[in-house]
């Protein structure tokens, strides 16, 4: 099939549970091809079955520079420490959200061959684990969020982030210079 249409969040399928993987066949491997080449067109960090209209547990994700094919996943150990980041979706283009996410995660999972293999994520690729395992579930990244944001509101708010960020460096500067002049020599 290929490159395939990205639900978006209106879609009832978004919130359904996800059936298990049971035949490790040709279909499998052509879900998974599809999941793949649809998330690289959408410059995506990670895609799960449900986003393409298929209701089985299976996803991929970036993991640094490496695709990585998670079918019937499971988070089998979470850190206790979280980040909260930004995120957003393929599903929910124009939403932005902070969310809290465990640093690091353990996934078990198997690849398109049946095969089971556990692996070990960090900072953003478990968060990206964490999203689309959610999305398996039928649960979106703003159903975690206590704000979500537009896109424009989010820009506005980085926009006023970066000049407070500017102002501080200034004061801060200017308050090294104001010690360094204050002293004098003998």
């Amino acid at each position: 099939m290929g490159l395939r249409k990205i639900l978006d969040r209106s879609d009832e399928a978004l919130r359904k549970k996800c059936r298990p993987v049971t035949d490790f066949g040709e279909r499998t491997a052509a879900l998974m091809d599809d999941l793949r080449e649809t998330v690289v067109a959408a410059n995506g960090a990670g895609l799960a079955a449900p986003q393409i209209g298929t209701l089985r547990r299976a996803a991929v994700i970036f993991n640094g520079e490496e695709i990585v094919e998670l079918i019937n996943p499971e988070i089998i150990r979470r850190a206790e420490e979280e980040d909260t980041d930004i995120e957003g979706c393929l599903s929910c283009p124009d939403e932005r959200a902070f969310i809290a996410r465990p640093k690091t995660v353990c996934v078990r999972a198997q690849n398109r061959h049946g095969e089971s293999f556990e692996l070990e994520l960090e900072d953003f690729a478990a968060r990206a684990a964490c999203h689309e395992l959610d999305h398996l579930d039928g649960v979106l990244f703003t159903d975690h969020a206590d704000i979500v944001y537009t896109e424009e509101e989010f820009e506005e708010l980085m926009r006023e982030w970066a000049e407070e960020d500017e102002e501080d460096e200034r004061l801060e500067l200017e308050g090294k210079k104001r010690k360094k002049g204050g002293k004098k020599s003998r």
